[in-house]
């Protein structure tokens, strides 16, 4: 018998884990599915492509997408210690003020910005800013990047040269603006949630954590979550929790369990052969991500990525990377970008830059062309489009069915129109006459909106930021409330980044992590 028993090791499951058995009071068990987090491909910032499509990463695929040429999207997720901090790009971004305080006008009470400011600030060790936005001391390091690329600087020259403001601090009192971006690493290897918050903890007595533990559902006895079962080696075993189970999965795993748990929309359940214990209709629903598109052009100098993997490069770059933790293998591969408004009525920006200083084709899974390049990849921050995670099947370990409904509001596809008109103009700068060559990805600057369109739906592609499928709020889809119990179920809470009401402006790594923090004291509090 646990306390507590946590589903997933990922950026919220692992705060949980450290914040609840610190006093050594409670008995906590934490479970998950993938492995160990002790990789080169890792822990080395720029590999971590390398982790897609393994055994550390659950390799999702959206259904079809109708309003993008009806491709199936990649969705990779972690399934490792660390979960998506271990494979992600380490970039930390905590959105936008507008963000919080439109949850907390929806009913989320308790969720406005001047509310998780402090949770931000208790998690974050800030390497180069402080005062009132920033902690110092946290577990979570976040750092400069070690061996910026002289192509990032250039972007960020472009952008000035264009109007736009210089940042840096995207997380500060204003998040427009063009800059480097600040990354969860330590002295250029990556700094992920099981190293902040999991390690540290794994020598307490009262915290156990077992991995390669896939869990299939939570047990509920007279209208309360009394555990989970789980499969491991193909054993099941079932484990009970005294207080509160708490699903830290995701905004694909965490509504998928609570659906095999028969908890979820009544008739989609009953579609599946599942039983119903609870019809709650918003589980599954609300989801969205922020759709990006990777435009790509040659570099006319060799000063690019694109060689860092290759063996001449390797030979000559590894011992500045194994002995002082500097060059290329440090970078987080999009290391600069920007937030603006495509229009000047909006409250806060709906467009953001990522910057790569090398091809970036098929999400880095492909072997790029031969030369040097860089790729601008405008992505839109406040999607309108509205999608949801249902159930293939009642098996649980089928893949889910993931449909984000991708460009399905026209609106979305005119931001990142405006993104792509923007994206040429910075290439096409003087800062970056230098460097910048012929157009790879499309093969030619365009200029007429329709053609636009139709590449940006050919190209389009999730930037692995899924949330809202367990979504927070006090209407009838809400799953979770202001306290993130679910709604008809006592002892159970979801704590991950599909408590969302809506998406954060920006790489949704920190607020997850923010949720987590602020979820230990409410659970603590009970």
């Amino acid at each position: 018998m646990y306390d507590y028993i946590i589903v997933g090791a990922g950026s919220a499951g692992c705060v949980l884990a450290n914040r609840l058995s610190a006093s050594g009071k409670a008995k906590v068990l934490l479970l998950e599915a993938g492995g160990s987090d002790k990789d080169a491909n890792v822990q080395i910032p720029a590999a971590f492509n390398k982790t897609f499509n393994t055994d550390k990463d659950w390799d999702y695929a959206t259904t079809p997408q109708p309003h993008a040429h009806n491709r199936q999207l990649y969705m990779p997720r972690g399934k490792v210690l660390g979960g998506c901090s271990s494979i992600n790009a380490m970039i930390y971004i905590r959105g936008h003020r507008a963000d919080y305080d439109s949850w907390a006008e929806s009913g989320c009470s308790g969720w406005g910005y001047d509310d998780v400011l402090p949770y931000f600030r208790r998690s974050e060790a800030n390497e180069t800013l402080s005062g009132e936005f920033h902690g110092t001391d946290g577990p979570l390091l976040v750092q400069e990047p070690r061996s910026l690329n002289v192509l990032s600087n250039t972007l960020v020259a472009a952008a000035g040269e264009l109007g736009y403001p210089f940042t840096n601090d995207f997380n500060g009192a204003e998040q427009e603006g063009f800059g480097r971006y600040q990354l969860t690493q330590k002295k250029g290897r990556r700094w992920s949630s099981a190293d902040a918050f999991l390690h540290p903890a794994t020598s307490r007595s009262n915290l156990q954590v077992i991995t390669e533990a896939h869990v299939e559902r939570v047990t509920t006895e007279g209208g309360r979550a009394t555990g989970v079962v789980y499969s491991r080696k193909g054993q099941a075993q079932t484990v009970t929790a005294s207080k509160e189970v708490v699903l830290s999965g995701g905004a694909i795993n965490s509504p998928q369990l609570l659906m095999l748990s028969g908890i979820g929309p009544a008739d989609h359940l009953k579609e599946r052969g599942v039983d119903v214990i609870l019809d709650l209709p918003g589980v599954g629903q609300n989801l969205h991500d922020h759709p990006v598109v990777p435009l790509m052009w040659r570099c006319t100098q060799n000063v690019s990525l694109d060689t860092a993997d290759k063996l001449p490069r390797v030979l000559a770059q590894l011992p500045n990377y194994l002995l002082r933790k500097r060059g290329p293998f440090t970078s987080n591969v999009g290391e600069a970008g920007g937030f603006l408004k495509t229009r000047d009525d909006l409250p806060a920006p709906d467009l953001q830059y990522h910057f790569a200083p090398c091809f970036f084709v098929n999400h880095g899974r492909d072997n790029p062309p031969k030369g040097n390049a860089f790729t601008v990849a405008p992505t839109l921050v406040a999607p309108f489009s509205r999608g949801a995670v249902t159930l293939a099947s009642a098996d649980p370990h089928a893949k889910p069915l993931i449909d984000p409904h991708h460009l399905e509001d026209p609106r979305d596809l005119a931001v990142l129109v405006h993104g792509y008109h923007l994206a040429v103009k910075l290439v096409r700068s003087e800062a970056m006459k230098p460097f910048a060559g012929e157009a790879y990805d499309p093969d030619q600057d365009l200029t007429d909106d329709s053609a636009i369109e139709e590449h940006l739906k050919s190209k389009l592609e999730a930037i692995y930021h899924p949330v809202g499928t367990c979504k927070m709020g006090t209407d009838p889809m809400a799953v979770v409330d202001p306290e993130l119990k679910v709604r008809g179920i006592g002892g159970l809470r979801v704590v991950d980044a599909s408590v969302m009401p809506s998406i954060s402006r920006g790489n949704t790594n920190a607020p997850t992590i923010m949720i987590a923090e602020k979820a230990s004291d409410l659970i603590m509090r009970a």
